[in-house]
């Protein structure tokens, strides 16, 4: 407790002059006392038994919700999913699955050589038991955490095979699963290599490296890394990911906080592997934090073009600082800045206006040197990856397939197999148009004019409405890539699916052609 103590005086007051330290320790002791007032005379008049566990880790985490949306808790037992998001390791069996409440697990996607590929687990097989318990009564967290467990230990399921329909027992060996980051790497076009990145957790820079150097060898003379929809991670990552393209000693990011340690420069500290290789970094608006880093460390040092759209504006860092009783604390100590002195954080959440809400700088984040948009998806094809219609229907199509070639399409034929069985399925499949039209008949009715225009709308009604199996047929052209990225996961794995989202990705070729002319 004592070092929890002096970390609240440090982050409270080391910076401040001496009088505001004590205003604000005075101030602290104020606040505590009534906490702890308020919990005294709940725990002795309250009509019922309070669980004070529950309570208290609730008010820590709406206290810190006042903060920012970076600042958290994270009990003991969340530990180990924080270790995931950190690292990208745990222990388990490594599949992706849903459950629903009163069925059984389904294995949605093995991964890649996981245990559960390893001993025969495949997409639409069901568990039914663990270690001899039923899971039917269980949620899917439940399921989900006794199938983890520590490296070496088995585990055992009571499988129904999804293709055969029988019942068999499958004891498989856990194991230390790391989820890379990189979803994958390859050539993209001649002498053209490609990385696409989904975060920067702990050791993946040295991953990154030995790609890099796998598709030199390949032949590629240039290099596009995909950094779109990348939430970012780890800042250390981040720093040597653009060591290996600027000499040693480059300063890449600064940081700035109340406290002195957090004024410090960050530099390369390694050899890098290529000064000179073009490099074209892809970024959108959900590229953030050590995305934004790296995008916008090799900008400002003019060692790559940046395309795509301006991404998300997260100049924050956060740091661990441990708490009592195994538990943790992430929190915002600094802000980062690029090496012009950049710093991308859009939104202030010191702020806030008397509703709560804030203001987003439109000059946050990182603006690409290339614009290239990206094409949003449609209401109704949201709405079909939220159901997960696509999985569901590509598990089905696995179970009545026994292979595919790995550049697989999707025939006409099949796709309106498609469209019947997602047809039949419930989801919103309304388009911008409709749920517009609803928005104004709700309007008009509730201000009694919907009589007024009642004919007007009817007959817009006849011309907007579409029944799902239309909006889906009108859709085919951004809906069909994803069936067909869905299917190639179910028999080899996600990194088979990302050469198939390539060939239909207009942004990225649009960037590429764009850069190309540009000669860069």
């Amino acid at each position: 407790m004592k070092r929890v103590a002096a970390a609240v005086v440090l982050l409270l007051g080391a910076a401040q002059a001496p009088t505001m330290a004590q205003s604000q320790d005075f101030k602290l002791g104020q606040s505590l006392e009534v906490e702890y007032s308020v919990l005294k005379e709940v725990a002795q008049s309250y009509v019922d038994t309070v669980n004070f566990d529950k309570m208290i880790i609730a008010g820590v985490r709406a206290m810190l919700a006042t903060l920012d949306p970076y600042t958290v808790y994270i009990s003991e037992d969340e530990g180990e999913d924080f270790e995931l998001l950190t690292t990208g390791n745990y222990g388990g069996v490594g599949a992706l699955i849903r459950k629903a409440p009163g069925e059984g697990v389904r294995i949605i996607e093995p991964y890649e050589n996981s245990p559960a590929a390893k001993f025969g687990l495949l997409p639409g097989d069901t568990i039914i038991e663990i270690d001899g318990k039923p899971v039917y009564d269980e949620t899917s967290e439940q399921s989900s955490g006794r199938m983890k467990g520590q490296p070496g230990t088995e585990v055992k399921f009571k499988v129904i095979k999804g293709r055969t329909k029988d019942t068999v027992d499958v004891v498989v060996v856990r194991e230390r699963i790391h989820v890379s980051d990189i979803t994958y790497a390859g050539l993209y076009r001649d002498k053209i290599g490609y990385i696409q990145l989904s975060g920067f957790t702990a050791k993946i820079a040295e991953e990154f490296k030995e790609n890099v150097l796998k598709l030199k060898e390949a032949g590629a003379e240039r290099l596009v890394i995909d950094l779109r929809d990348n939430g970012g991670g780890v800042m250390d990552e981040a720093i040597n990911i653009v060591s290996l393209f600027v000499p040693k000693g480059t300063l890449v990011v600064s940081s700035k906080g109340r406290v002195p340690e957090m004024n410090r420069e960050y530099r390369t500290t390694s050899a890098p592997v290529d000064t000179t290789m073009p490099l074209l970094v892809m970024v959108n608006g959900n590229s953030a934090s050590a995305s934004e880093i790296t995008a916008g460390a090799l900008q400002d040092l003019g060692r790559a073009t940046i395309a795509g759209t301006r991404s998300y504006g997260k100049g924050l860092i956060q740091s661990i600082r441990p708490m009592p009783y195994n538990s943790q604390m992430k929190l915002t100590t600094g802000k980062y800045y690029t090496p012009s002195g950049r710093c991308v954080q859009a939104i202030d959440y010191s702020n806030r206006h008397e509703d709560g809400s804030l203001d987003k700088d439109a000059n946050g984040g990182i603006a690409p040197d290339i614009e290239a948009a990206g094409h949003p998806f449609s209401r109704p094809t949201v709405s079909l990856v939220y159901y997960d219609i696509l999985g569901s229907y590509a598990i089905e199509y696995f179970l009545a397939h026994e292979k595919i070639d790995r550049d697989f399409h999707l025939t006409d034929a099949e796709y309106e197999e498609f469209v019947k069985y997602a047809a039949a399925q419930d989801f919103d499949a309304r388009t911008a148009a409709q749920t517009a039209l609803d928005q104004m008949i709700k309007a008009a009715q509730a201000e009694d004019l919907y009589d007024n225009y009642k004919d007007e709308i009817e007959a817009l009604q006849k011309k907007v409405n579409m029944d799902k199996e239309t909006v889906l047929r009108a859709k085919k052209a951004e809906i069909l890539p994803l069936v067909e990225q869905e299917i190639v996961t179910c028999y080899y794995f996600n990194r088979a699916a990302v050469p198939v989202a390539l060939r239909y990705d207009e942004q990225l070729r649009e960037a590429v052609d764009k850069w190309l002319q540009n000669g860069k």
